[in-house]
Formats: C-alpha cells, sequence, structure tokens
C-alpha cells in the first residue's frame, strides 16, 4: 500500500499549527453541491461503509483516511467531496451501492496550514476556530477549499476522546 506524502504523513498529531507545502494528491469522492449539512452522517456513512471495496474492484486503492473538502462555509447546506486519496488518479466514475456516484478529484497543491483534533466530532468546530485565529495571528490567509483528514477510524467501541481529527487548509501563496 502507498502512503500518503508528506505532509499529510505525519504518524504524530501536530499541536500546533504548522505550515508546509503539499503536493497535489488524486482522491476518489463523492461530489455534492448545496448538500443539507442535517444529511451529512449519511453521505459519510454511504461513502466510507463501500468506497474501499468498490475502488479495490477498480483497481485502485486508498493511501490515506478518509476526509471532507469543503468548497465553501458550511453553514444549513455545503458543497463538499467526502473521499478517500488514492494511489492513482480515478478515470471513470463509480456507483456505490448507496446509489452514490464517485468521481476522480484532487487534494489541491500548495501551501497549507493544519493542525490536528483529538476528541470527538462535536469538538471539531472549536478547533476550526481555533485554528483560524492562530492562522490568521501569523500573518497567513486562508483560501478555499479547506478539509478534514479522519485519521482515527471511528467505531461503535471506541472512545470518542481518543479519535484524531487533522484540519488543513489552503493557504494564500507566497513569493519566497
Amino acid at each position: 500500500m502507498s502512503s500518503m506524502p508528506y505532509p499529510y504523513d505525519s504518524a504524530e498529531p501536530a499541536s500546533d499549527c504548522r505550515v508546509a507545502q503539499a503536493p497535489e494528491v488524486p482522491t476518489a469522492v463523492v461530489s455534492k453541491r448545496d448538500f443539507p449539512m442535517y444529511e451529512m452522517p449519511a453521505l459519510m456513512d454511504g461513502t466510507f461503509s463501500h468506497l474501499v471495496e468498490v475502488l479495490e474492484a477498480a483497481g485502485l486503492h486508498p493511501i490515506g483516511p478518509a476526509f471532507a473538502l469543503h468548497h465553501r462555509a458550511p453553514v444549513a447546506t455545503s458543497d463538499l467531496e467526502v473521499g478517500f486519496p488514492i494511489d492513482a488518479p480515478l478515470t471513470e466514475s463509480l456507483s456505490l451501492p448507496s446509489g452514490y456516484e464517485v468521481t476522480g478529484s484532487v487534494l489541491p497543491a500548495g501551501r497549507v496550514g493544519w493542525i490536528s483534533h483529538i476528541g470527538g466530532y462535536g469538538g471539531l468546530a472549536e478547533k476550526w476556530g481555533e485554528f483560524t485565529e492562530h492562522i490568521g495571528e501569523s500573518e497567513e490567509q486562508m483560501i478555499y477549499p479547506f478539509w478534514e483528514f479522519y485519521v482515527t477510524p471511528p467505531s461503535p467501541e471506541m472512545n470518542p476522546a481518543r479519535l484524531r481529527t487533522d484540519l488543513f487548509s489552503l493557504l494564500e501563496p507566497r513569493d519566497v
């Protein structure tokens, strides 16, 4: 199995905000526009529960954890992609048993800021707020998209306090 490139490959959580240059990474995703936020659990379950086996049947393999990438700030609805980074580009659409269509996309190349959240998903909004504040204080400018990697796969028997989610945002390019 291939692995994620730097900066996505950190074995340890990032307790403070970091900035790095990230490469483009191919992904297999279910894309939704104006998707109701209250339906997010059904979208994620309907995608993540079958996507790995459908990809493997097509000769592709996940190289990292599940993610959600947002093209704008979610409020009542979201424009987003949910899926997995994969070892080669997806060149044809695939269908999931849930009825969702899977297409190829990418995590964008560029400067990114990132930090890790340890704990239940209920604390993600607060962590995003802290992350955004830290980025602003460091005189960086976040731009779209932004994404979350669900590094620790959730399971019914696990302690939510042990979940790790890595938060990433594309940053305004800078002259070096």
